[in-house]
């Protein structure tokens, strides 16, 4: 299945790479942390790693390590702007549970 971004988020993503002027593309994990147990990681990734599972969605490239994508497997990554608040959105489908601030989530 994988991991997809919206179009909105695919724009963001890519001009920020362009305007760090380098980047493969986006790297997409979970750690485990918060008071429901796991939470998102998004950091550029600058090279492929030798485990990196590789999704492409709308011309640009997701990076996932493969103990990461059981909880994250068919999640849509958007980027949205509400209000004064912008910043990804993560629809994931696997998710049961989130904590009351929105930080952790468990599976």
């Amino acid at each position: 299945m994988g991991i997809s971004l919206t179009d909105n988020a695919a724009k963001h993503v890519q001009n920020f790479i362009a305007k760090r002027g380098k980047g493969v593309g986006l790297r997409v994990g979970v750690r485990t942390t918060g008071c429901s147990g796991m939470a998102y990681k998004l950091e550029f990734a600058d090279e492929l790693g030798a485990d990196d599972l590789q999704f492409s969605s709308h011309g640009v490239t997701l990076l996932v390590d493969p103990k990461s994508l059981p909880y994250i497997d068919g999640m849509e990554l958007d980027y949205t702007r509400e209000g004064l608040n912008e910043g990804f959105k993560f629809n994931n489908p696997n998710v049961k549970d989130e904590c009351g601030c929105g930080e952790s989530f468990k599976v």
